[in-house]
């Protein structure tokens, strides 16, 4: 029976989620499986891969042919890398011991790798948050002083006005105070 390493799709329209799975080569996309290996998310950013990471390489190692997608999401884990190292052994290219130091060496870069993308990822958004803010700080502003240019001569002829009054009131306001006066002198 020929295997296969490949993916189930789940989830809903629009936003799948992928079971990895041990199939028989002819059976359905999402159909009978030998065994669930892991699951894969790609709607986050970068994609969540869980893997049952001995099972996957057991698989591998017994000719399980992984598809396209399915060979780079194990490529992505280290499968594939660790059973490169473990047939160099079985050639005697070197011990198992020589094969564990590559492997973790290369886990070490490609975790690095994987937190420089997640870093760069995070300080990009609050970058682009920032800016954002920053343009709507601008319009706000130049709203602001539209508003105040647009209610400046309102202010104006108000202020004109009230003088004015101020000024009548001034003129009135004397005569009003002499009439009194001379109801005064009339009594």
């Amino acid at each position: 029976m020929a295997t296969k390493i490949r993916l189930q799709r789940h989830g809903r329209k629009g936003r799948p989620i992928f079971h990895i799975v041990v199939a028989d080569s002819r059976s359905k996309r999402d159909g009978k499986y030998i065994e669930r290996l892991g699951q894969y998310n790609p709607n986050t950013n970068p994609a969540t891969i869980e893997i049952n990471f001995d099972s996957a390489l057991d698989w591998v190692m017994k000719g399980a042919q992984p598809t396209d997608t399915a060979n780079a999401l194990l490529k992505y884990k280290g499968v594939m890398m660790k059973k490169h190292l473990l047939e160099g052994v079985k050639k005697g290219a070197f011990d198992e011991a020589e094969a564990e130091k590559r492997y973790d060496a290369w886990m070490e870069q490609k975790i690095s790798n994987i937190e420089g993308k997640k870093d760069g990822l995070n300080k990009a958004q609050a970058d682009a948050k920032a800016k954002a803010l920053e343009a709507e700080a601008a319009v706000n502003n130049a709203r602001a002083a539209a508003i105040a240019e647009a209610n400046a001569p309102a202010e104006e002829a108000a202020a004109e006005t009230t003088e004015e009054v101020t000024a009548e009131a001034a003129t009135e306001a004397p005569a009003e105070e002499a009439a009194p006066a001379e109801e005064k002198t009339e009594e």
